[in-house]
């Protein structure tokens, strides 16, 4: 199996490399490094430094003539999106299409997309299934929510399989301070540190935390499953961000000090994901509780 993983530096897509190696799949990444990091790619993959909208991407899928692309790389940050919204749509919908055109050309068998809970916007109801009302309430979720679309049109125009996963929160070692689901990672790197934990609004919004070895494992049971669907991948809970506060606390062993500051324009309210779907069809379930899930976090970020 060759996969060509978008991405494949950063957090949550240097995790699905390791998962992909450890299955003994042929693994090539493209990353232009702007958030990925050199350090997390795993021995044994091929690195092309390279933007997802490059025309060079062509030149790429030539070479290594992958079976799959697991297509990770973005703009993730939602405040970025709001300074920005068009760089975040010319990542996030240009760069997609690229690949998109790239895989139609060289007859792929299937690309799994990373999308985001960010599609929904503030929720009627909860938890949110798959068949929920989207509105987005920042241009990254309009931005993720419209690469669903072209991968709809591409499967339905020109026979291009696809699985796209829309992710919660998503945590665990090698997460950067900067992303979607950062604010785990915000927190520890603070509360080692010996800095206060900024809070925005009261800290009763609500989060659902899913681990990214989890999430890896999600992605590489898509290769072969789902095809053609939208999937969401959380923990099927969530936690307000006051008590993340006091499971950091444990799995730490440090008290925090709690600075609020006031709400985030954009920011969801509560959020959380029903993961049925993906059990059902994908055979997935996440398999690391948070309080794991934070243990291993800690660990990691004390380890250097």
């Amino acid at each position: 199996m060759k996969v060509l993983v978008t991405g494949g530096a950063g957090f949550i897509g240097s995790h699905i490399a390791d998962t992909l190696l450890q299955a003994g799949a042929d693994v090539a990444v493209i990353d232009n490094l702007s958030t990925g990091r050199l350090e997390n790619l795993p021995a044994g993959v091929t690195l092309y430094r390279e933007d997802i909208r490059a025309a060079a991407c062509e030149e790429i899928f030539a070479k290594e003539k992958p079976e799959y692309v697991i297509h990770q790389a973005a703009q993730a940050n939602v405040g970025k999106s709001l300074a920005d919204p068009a760089e975040d749509a010319s990542v996030n919908v240009a760069g997609t299409i690229n690949l998109l055109e790239n895989c139609r050309r060289s007859g792929i068998r299937k690309i799994v997309y990373a999308s985001s809970a960010a599609v929904y916007g503030d929720p009627e109801r909860l938890p949110l299934t798959e068949d929920a009302a989207c509105r987005p309430l920042s241009p990254y979720g309009v931005s993720k929510l419209t690469a669903e679309y072209y991968l709809a049109v591409y499967a339905a125009n020109y026979g291009l399989r696809y699985t796209a996963l829309r992710y919660a929160n998503i945590y665990g070692p090698r997460q950067a301070r900067e992303g979607e689901g950062g604010v785990i990672t915000i927190f520890i790197d603070d509360l080692l540190a010996g800095r206060n934990l900024t809070v925005y609004g009261d800290g009763e919004q609500t989060r659902d935390f899913v681990y990214v070895g989890d999430v890896a494992a999600a992605n590489f049971l898509a290769l072969t499953r789902g095809d053609n669907g939208i999937f969401n991948i959380g923990s099927g809970g969530s936690i307000a961000l006051n008590r993340l506060a006091d499971e950091l606390s444990k799995a730490s062993g440090i008290t925090p000090k709690i600075e609020r500051q006031a709400p985030r324009p954009g920011d969801i309210r509560h959020s959380c994901l029903a993961n049925g779907k993906a059990a059902a069809e994908l055979g997935w379930q996440p398999r690391t509780g948070l309080a794991a899930g934070l243990r291993l976090t800690v660990a990691s970020f004390r380890a250097g």
